[in-house]
């Protein structure tokens, strides 16, 4: 097996100083942008950047993780609570799409919950999440129409949830 055949090791660590300029360009890309649909009004804003992450490292319920691949950048992952339910989240630098970075980087952040069920939401026109989430485990429980500031129109959004097995 040659080298570029190896396979990544993928790794969580809790976000840093050091990684917000990585995670803000990772979200202004503009193709991230379109396929994430429920993004900041204005992925160019820093400020508005500064001012969300900074609620979200200092909110109890949320864990807002940095994805690794062999130790570099790959993206974020977070669990959050949203009126009772704990939701899954995550945006991986395009750099690193399409070799199931995403896909092992929610399979460590669900092993890391021991909350059920785990929400998550998607946009119906973002295939590759879709396809995330079905992977390890998720599956459709409703669909909702919503304004989506990265592709500036309404789009429907898939919920989908992850609940126990049962045994």
């Amino acid at each position: 097996m040659g080298s570029t055949d190896a396979v990544a090791h993928i790794d969580l660590h809790p976000l840093e100083d050091d990684d917000l300029d990585a995670v803000f360009e990772m979200m202004r890309d503009r193709d991230a942008v379109q396929a994430a649909a429920f993004t900041a009004s204005d992925p160019d804003d820093r400020d508005a950047f500064e001012a969300w992450i900074a609620r979200q490292r200092s909110a109890p319920d949320v864990a807002c993780l940095v994805v690794t691949e062999n130790g570099g950048f790959a993206g974020t992952i977070a669990a959050f609570t949203v009126e009772g339910d704990r939701e899954v989240s995550y945006w991986i630098a395009k750099h690193a799409w399409g070799r199931g970075i995403a896909t092992e980087a929610l399979r460590l952040l669900i092993a890391r919950e021991a909350e059920r069920p785990l929400f998550a939401r998607v946009a119906t026109h973002n295939a590759a999440s879709r396809a995330v989430l079905a992977k390890v485990g998720f599956t459709e429980v409703s669909r909702d129409v919503d304004f989506a500031p990265g592709v500036g129109r309404e789009v429907e959004e898939i919920v989908m949830t992850l609940v126990p097995m049962l045994e």
